[in-house]
């Protein structure tokens, strides 16, 4: 007999391939048809099911969390209208476009590197075989890769801020001043295809079942919004070492605290709590803050002076992509910056 927890997902699952099914049959499949792209037929399948689980997620954390942010908002602003470009991120996002584009170009490349591995003998290494009869229940082997990948996501936003032309892409997410549920996705689309890359790889080597990795995205999307919420809210001593809240993680955004002076007096940090979902990564490694006021977000050198450097970091979804590539360029090509060559962490001291 199911658990309530493998009920529920088991569900999930079956009513989710029902409407796939319903949408690419009566939907997908004449459009193919039409214009002769009957190839791609199983890349379109698939992207129907990233599509309606997308647009699922979207309807239910604006249903929850929209109401929170009117009820019990952390900032009030006069408007929010800079608002609105998180949302179109949000939709680019969540809708599957990004991962369907890159399962395109790369998936022949997974499938090459497969094959190499297979002809030298070397195996995926699948964590739900670990221990027969414990490891692969769908709950069990869940948690796994929701801890696994968590840890290579701490690992991996600490290097977007240590790494300066990293840094650069990664300031499009920090660049937001009035972080809201919609804030999770505003990322430079070439940070988001390296990111999408390097997390696929990993659970093609840890052995993640499609299904599963599919439900780990829609949780983790899911959290990641709740942290980015405008919301007064607490998980409480014990909730906040166990989770990644609000709090926590707005802290991680704060001005001059989050990235450029770094955490408490070890700038080599580059600044506090990295943590995607778990804040327990942080605490080992030294990087948590649970303490710290609240204070407004953004980056630096987007204030003007003497506070910053009125550096414009764009208002449309298109001026803060193509910023970033000027930005990141600084730092690539040989050459004296519009800042005399220094970092941002240099100015922000």
């Amino acid at each position: 007999m199911l658990n309530p927890l493998d009920w529920a997902g088991h569900t999930t699952n079956l009513l989710l391939g029902e409407a796939q099914t319903w949408v690419f049959v009566t939907l997908v499949q004449p459009a193919l048809y039409h214009f002769h792209l009957m190839v791609d037929d199983d890349f379109a399948y698939d992207g129907v099911l990233w599509f309606l689980a997308g647009a699922l997620q979207i309807a239910l954390v604006y249903a929850v969390l929209r109401p929170l942010e009117a009820l019990r908002p952390l900032e009030r602003w006069p408007d929010r209208q800079a608002v609105r470009v998180d949302v179109l991120y949000t939709f680019i996002n969540r809708l599957g476009l990004i991962n369907l584009i890159l399962f395109f170009t790369l998936q022949p490349m997974f499938d090459s590197l497969q094959e190499w591995f297979r002809l030298r003998g070397i195996d995926n290494i699948n964590l739900d075989t670990l221990w027969h009869g414990v490891t692969d229940r769908p709950l069990v082997s869940f948690l796994i890769y929701f801890v696994v990948l968590d840890f290579a996501g701490y690992w991996y936003h600490r290097a977007q801020h240590q790494l300066q032309w990293w840094w650069e892409l990664h300031a499009v997410h920090h660049s937001q001043r009035q972080l809201s549920l919609w804030s999770d996705d505003r990322n430079h689309v070439l940070d988001d295809a390296l990111q999408a890359t390097f997390f696929a790889a990993l659970a093609l080597v840890i052995g993640v079942p499609p299904t599963q990795f599919v439900a780990l995205s829609l949780v983790s999307g899911a959290l990641q919004s709740l942290q980015h919420a405008n919301v007064r809210l607490s998980f409480g001593c014990l909730g906040e070492r166990l989770l990644v809240s609000p709090r926590f993680h707005r802290l991680h955004h704060a001005v001059g605290h989050g990235h450029e002076l770094g955490h408490q007096n070890n700038a080599r940090l580059h600044g506090c709590n990295f943590g995607v979902l778990l804040p327990w990564w942080d605490s080992l490694f030294g990087s948590a803050d649970f303490t710290t006021p609240l204070q407004p977000t953004g980056v630096r050198a987007q204030l003007p002076a003497p506070e910053g450097l009125g550096e414009d970091y764009g208002e449309g979804f298109l001026a803060q992509q193509g910023l970033a590539l000027r930005r990141m360029a600084r730092h690539i090509v040989p050459g004296p910056s519009a800042e005399g060559g220094k970092s941002e962490d240099e100015q922000a001291v």
